[in-house]
């Protein structure tokens, strides 16, 4: 069975673990909150688009996470939705698809730091370079930094996903929710000493170009917001920072938590459940957050409800 399995190229994928007393629930617990995500997220994207007012680069720029988080629950809820009731004995993935998954999973996680460094940006150049943002953020320089932040995840996450393809396999589980970039490589029996490397400094890369752009732009915001005297000023830098903030400290905790549970093996099961909530919660809250906090779009919101009543 496993040599025929193995020739056709068909993984046995772990899925979700949930009792059969607990699939119902599980089930529609989870189509629930990817119904919520995928609502909000279009709903803001659909508002920013129809509303001129709103055509703005802080706002377009907001387009950018919306849909990433829409393409992240996309590429693991309804596969796990479809597993749910499936025995776990018998939950089949073809190999391509695995790759497939593995590499939209990554993608996603990748353009959330990515996308999240050029709001910082725009966030820095609002605030420390008021009389200037016009010149600065036009509309080249938004497609510019927009299209930056797809690219550049783009190519680290092809190399990532690139180093696992090409290792011969000789296991066929994937002991993980849905496929990823570690569950690729440990199907092999080849040295993986290259693939430990590419993604140690991948994570490194990633992560530290993310924590070091966001704590000096904010320490940079901080210190203009002290010295100046302009309420104005710091109430803006207030409002539209701390949503910002709030945005990236959820990501990076939900993405910080995978890689720690990562080296305790004894602890599998909380790292499976974590690495399913980086794709869930996140994506739930950050068009809520950017739709309730930003009085701009709140505003349009409130008006749209008030026009239809």
């Amino acid at each position: 069975m496993e040599n025929q399995t193995l020739r056709s190229d068909i993984l046995l994928l772990e899925g979700l673990k949930v009792t059969p007393q607990s699939s119902t629930p599980a089930f529609i617990l989870l189509l629930l909150i990817y119904i919520f995500i995928m609502v909000t997220n279009i709903g803001l994207v659909v508002l920013i688009a129809m509303e001129r007012s709103l055509h703005q680069p802080m706002y377009l720029l907001f387009c950018n996470m919306s849909i990433n988080d829409i393409f992240g629950a996309s590429t693991i809820i309804p596969r796990l939705l479809s597993d749910i009731f499936i025995p776990s004995a018998d939950r089949y993935i073809h190999y391509s698809d695995c790759v497939i998954q593995a590499f939209c999973a990554h993608f996603h996680a990748s353009a959330s730091h990515t996308v999240l460094m050029i709001m910082t940006f725009d966030r820095y150049v609002a605030i420390c370079n008021p009389l200037r943002y016009a010149t600065i953020m036009t509309k080249k320089m938004m497609l510019t930094l927009s299209l930056s932040a797809w690219m550049v995840s783009l190519v680290m996450v092809l190399i990532l996903v690139g180093l696992s393809v090409r290792l011969s396999r000789c296991r066929w589980v994937i002991f993980n929710p849905f496929c990823d970039n570690a569950s690729l490589f440990k199907l092999s029996c080849e040295s993986v000493l290259i693939n430990n490397i590419y993604g140690l400094g991948y994570t490194v890369v990633l992560l530290g170009s993310s924590i070091t752009s966001v704590t000096l732009t904010y320490l940079k915001i901080a210190a203009v917001c002290v010295f100046s005297k302009n309420k104005t000023l710091n109430s803006k830098a207030l409002q539209t920072c701390a949503t910002h903030l709030a945005v990236y400290i959820i990501m990076f905790v939900s993405g910080i938590i995978i890689i720690i549970l990562h080296r305790f093996e004894n602890i599998s099961d909380h790292r499976k459940l974590a690495s399913i909530l980086f794709h869930v919660v996140p994506p739930a809250l950050n068009a809520v957050i950017y739709g309730l906090q930003i009085k701009a779009v709140r505003q349009k919101i409130f008006i749209i409800r008030s026009d239809r009543r």
